[in-house]
Parts: C-alpha cells; sequence; structure tokens
C-alpha cells in the first residue's frame, strides 16, 4: 500500500505527579526500586533530572527493545541533564530558514550519546501529604533532546491556578537508532523502537511516579510536532488498549497520518550499511551493532535529513512494522480502533512555510506535481495530480503563510507548495481525526495565528510552542493555562479567574457539524476568539480523499 510518507514528528510533551519521598540537607531524595536519587530544590520547585529510565541501549541492545534499568547502591545525584540520543545533522539551513527568527527560545541539546534514555521530573516543593497530583509526559523523530525544554515556568503556573502538575519528559532513540527500516529490522521484529521507547517510559511513569507525589492513573501525554504524531500514535496502537498508561492526549502540529511499511525505505538502510562499512555482512544489522558510535553516527548523517528535499517525508520514522503499528493508522481510526480518551488538537496555521524552504528548485507547475507525486503521493493517477493543481492554483494570494496578499513568494511555487505541504501533512489528518474521535470522546481543536507578519513564515510550525510552556518576554499563560486545565480535569476551560482563558468559552469541536469551534490565537498577543473550522473543505477534503486511496 502506497502512502504519505512518514512525518517528523519534533519533541514531545509527558505531564506527570511526583512526589519528594525524603528531603536531606543536601537535597530532596527520592527512592526508587533499583536507586535513589537526589534532585535540586530551586524556589517553588524540585527538578530530578538525568534519571536512566533504561539500561544503556548499547552493544547488543543497540536498535533493540529498551531493558530494565541497571540496580545501584548509594545515592545518585540528579540535577543535571543526561545526555541527549544521537542528533542526525541537519546540514546547510536551507536559504531564507538561517535568516528567519521565528523559533522558541529552547536550545538544541549540547551533548549527545548512545547511552541517553534518561527520564526527568519538575515537580512541586511542596505537595501535601497523602495528596497524587496530575502528570504531563512529553517526547522529533530525527531531532530533539529533553535539554532543551525547562518546565519551571509550567509548573510554576500550575501552583498559582491552585492546579498543580508534574511534568515528566524523556528522551527516546530517534533517527537510525530508533526507527531502522527494511525488511531486516522487521524480520528481527526491531520496529519503532523510539516508540517503544516513549511507551517504556510511560511504564516507568505508572511503577514510579506515585515516589514522587504524582498520580498515575491522572497520566496526560503532550507534544508538540514530532511529540504530537507520537501521542497520535499512541492513540492507534495495541488496536486502541492504552493499557492503563495515560487517560488524555495533547496535541501540538501533529495527528495520525498515513504510514509505509517498514520495508518501504529499503533503500536507504541498503545505503547505510554502505557507509557504514557492513556491505557482504550475512547479518547486516549485528555488524552496525559493532560499529563506535562515532561511526555510525558518520554514516546517518549521510542520509537525508527533515531540511533536505525530502523535508517531511522521512528517511528514518514510524512505519508499520505489523507489532506496535499493525496497520495504517488512518485505517485504524475507520474502524474504530483507537483509544477512547479526551484530546486536544491543534496546528498553526501556515505548517507548510518551514518544510517547503528545501524545495526552492521547484519554479514551474510540471516541478511542483512532480514533487508531490515521487515525494508524497506516489500511487497519485494523473487525473488525481490535475484535480489538486486545480484545488492549489499558482496564484500566490492563495498560498501561504495564508492572507498575505501576493508578498511571501519567495518562489513561483513557494507560498502554493507550503499550501499544500500544510494540509496535505496537518490539517487534512487533523480534521479527518476530529470528525470520527468527537464522535465517541470529548475532542477540542485550536488554530495559532499569531506571527503572520513574519517575513516567508508566517505562523509557522513550532512557533506557538512558547505559548503552551508558558515563556517569552511576556507570557499570556494562555495555552499553558489550557493544558493545565486539561491535565486536571479533561477540559482545557477555565473558570479561574487568575487566568485570561477565562473570559472565553472553548466548545468541543463536535458541537457544531457545520461550524466546529476553533480557539484560536491571534495578533497581538493576548488577542483569543472562537473561530471555525471550516476553512479550505473542498480543497482539504480532495487530499484527504486521495491520501484514504492508498490505504488497503
Amino acid at each position: 500500500m502506497a502512502r504519505l510518507a512518514r512525518i517528523l514528528p519534533l519533541p514531545w510533551l509527558l505531564v506527570f505527579s511526583f512526589q519528594a519521598a525524603v528531603t536531606a540537607a543536601q537535597g530532596p531524595i527520592v527512592t526508587l526500586d533499583y536507586g535513589s536519587f537526589e534532585g535540586n530544590l530551586t524556589g517553588n520547585s524540585v527538578k530530578f533530572l538525568g534519571i536512566p529510565f533504561a539500561a544503556p541501549p548499547i552493544g547488543n541492545l543497540r536498535f533493540a527493545p529498551a531493558e530494565a534499568p541497571i540496580p545501584f547502591k548509594g545515592v545518585r545525584r540528579a540535577t543535571a541533564f543526561g545526555a541527549a540520543c544521537f542528533q542526525q545533522s541537519l546540514g546547510p539551513l536551507p536559504q531564507g530558514l538561517s535568516s528567519l527568527s521565528i523559533q522558541p527560545d529552547f536550545p538544541p541539546p549540547s551533548v549527545a550519546s548512545e547511552d541517553c534514555l534518561f527520564i526527568n521530573v519538575f515537580k512541586p516543593a511542596s505537595i501535601p501529604a497523602g495528596k497524587k497530583i496530575p502528570v504531563i509526559f512529553v517526547r522529533g523523530f530525527e531531532i530533539g533532546g529533553t535539554s532543551s525544554y525547562q518546565a519551571d515556568p509550567l509548573v510554576a503556573r500550575s501552583v498559582t491556578l491552585g492546579e498543580p502538575v508534574i511534568y515528566v519528559s524523556a528522551n527516546y532513540r530517534l533517527n537510525a537508532f530508533g526507527f531502522l527500516p527494511g525488511k531486516e529490522a522487521k524480520a528481527a521484529g526491531l520496529g519503532n523502537i523510539g516508540l517503544r521507547d516513549q511507551q517504556f517510559a510511560l511504564r516507568w511513569v505508572q511503577k514510579h511516579i506515585s515516589a514522587f507525589g504524582g498520580d498515575p492513573t491522572k497520566v496526560i501525554t503532550w507534544g508538540e510536532s514530532a511529540g504530537a504524531f507520537s501521542a497520535a500514535y499512541h492513540i492507534v496502537t495495541n488496536d486502541g488498549d492504552t493499557q492503563g498508561l495515560f487517560r488524555g492526549a495533547f496535541m501540538e502540529s501533529g495527528s495520525p497520518i498515513p504510514l509505509n511499511d517498514i520495508t518501504a525505505n529499503q533503500r536507504y538502510f541498503d545505503q547505510l550499511v554502505v557507509d557504514a562499512g557492513c556491505q557482504g555482512s550475512a547479518d547486516p544489522i549485528a555488524c552496525l551493532r559493532t560499529l563506535p558510535f562515532d561511526k555510525l553516527g558518520d554514516a546517518i548523517n549521510q542520509s537525508p535529513s527533515l531540511l533536505s528535499y525530502l523535508s517531511f517525508a522521512f528517511v528514518w520514522g514510524p512505519s508499520i512494522d505489523g507489532l506496535f503499528i499493525k496497520r495504517d493508522p488512518q485505517e485504524s481510526l475507520l474502524k474504530g480502533l483507537y483509544a477512547r480518551v479526551p484530546f486536544v488538537t491543534g496546528d498553526c496555521d501556515d505548517e507548510g512555510t518551514i518544510p517547503s524552504l528545501s524545495s526552492q528548485n521547484i519554479t514551474t507547475n510540471e516541478e511542483f506535481l512532480g514533487y508531490l507525486k515521487s515525494n508524497y503521493l506516489p500511487g497519485i493517477s494523473d487525473d488525481q495530480l490535475a484535480a489538486i493543481a486545480k484545488a492549489y492554483p499558482e496564484d500566490p494570494a492563495q498560498g501561504s503563510p495564508f492572507g498575505t496578499g501576493t508578498a511571501n513568494a519567495l518562489t513561483p511555487q513557494f507560498k502554493r507548495l507550503s499550501a499544500v505541504q500544510g494540509d496535505l501533512l496537518f490539517q487534512g489528518p487533523r480534521r479527518f481525526f476530529l470528525k470520527i474521535a468527537s464522535r465517541t470522546q470529548p475532542t477540542f481543536a485550536f488554530s495559532y495565528k499569531r506571527g503572520k507578519a513574519t517575513p516567508i513564515a508566517g505562523a509557522a510550525h513550532g512557533t506557538d510552542l512558547a505559548e503552551f510552556y508558558g515563556v517569552g518576554t511576556e507570557p499570556d499563560f494562555i495555552g499553558a493555562d489550557a493544558l493545565i486545565n486539561f491535565a486536571n480535569t479533561l477540559d482545557p476551560n477555565t473558570k479561574n479567574p487568575q487566568s485570561l482563558l477565562s473570559s472565553i468559552n472553548w466548545p468541543c469541536w463536535g458541537s457544531s457539524a457545520a461550524a466546529p469551534p476553533l480557539l484560536t490565537f491571534l495578533d497581538p498577543a493576548p488577542s483569543i476568539n472562537i473561530t471555525f473550522d471550516n476553512f479550505r473543505v473542498q480543497e482539504i477534503d480532495l487530499l484527504t480523499a486521495i491520501s484514504l486511496k492508498f490505504c488497503a
């Protein structure tokens, strides 16, 4: 079955609750069944950083499912983030990207290692005895690490609101280390190891979060980009049985999208074997396991990255492996095989602008249509391509950044390609997901339209992240409050007068079939409003129908 190529899914978030068991003079100490850890008390919050939640995935555990952490005696310091998992090099930045100041103030990880399966817990310093509080769990497929995200402001905000939460973030294996494709990986049962790392971390939360003051029955998953896609895949894995690992999900820029079979990217596995010097080996995976970390990393870096011409058609990413992901995620939705948990989901208005910067050599209608066919829709017919060309014309005034007229036309096809990539990979799957799930569980949706005046990018992918962390020069906390409310009550709404969100009623998406409501973030902050999810209906329906035709 030909399907949309895999999506990035960039960094995820976990909301968990903990309770410091003992407070020693040197710092709070928590005792788990495999060792004790000393955290750091700062102001009104406690951080336990760099706790191993699994054994180092090295040697025979490279590419393999995570195993239990190694027990130790004594107390280890947990006051600094552990190393991030290997980060694939992005290569030279596409023209125009380096000049954009649109990313949140989260620095990239400074240290990467193969020994990277660490978890972090941020909790209020004071949790009443006997009380357990909700947990938020957080997690790209090719880049990202938990050290990039400081959750102190979010936890502090939850205390201010009187709705305390615990924030938990976990590293997981990325790129080829976590998403090895090919028939060899399928035969060995080694598909989607990165997603399985995430599930292993969620099991750690169920087992240990009570020691930090968290309530294992009140865990929600949270993620942006790769993290949102990850959360979506956990909703459809195991035929929708959450096994009690989470009770809700909060997703920014990511929904269940069509995936390829794990063997579809065989050529990239074969090239990795060649680039790593394992060509001719009777067991190429065994050979790859013997390589020094740096040598394997150099081989991975020779493959296309997120900022390459392939863009969101990832070389390394989730796939249908027959075990963790049994079938196309959208097929699981159609069959009703998804978790019946409340969720919040939303997209930025101009999701497709950043990924389109790596395709500036596409300047004609023929090149535009050829790219869609080769990169995302390999089974599409000429008639279907013609229908897309008509639905998304070359007129830059109809392209993305939307609503900017003829401005931002970086190339003759840039705004057109941005519109299609945003709708095909984000808006369409989100709306498809909501149409089905809103019939069976509470669902809420938002649209992020701040930053529309940013040249070239508009309200681009990832620009909403700071809003939900509650950081920046003058944060309004509207997004953060929605997340905190949802972690506590499974409803993002609040009547708390301390929150600007209390000024508006945010109905469920399914409350109106003709005009599903969207909480919309507008310029200038802190402006918000309720708009409706009825934009580009025919165009998005066309893309969805075409992608569904590729599902068996």
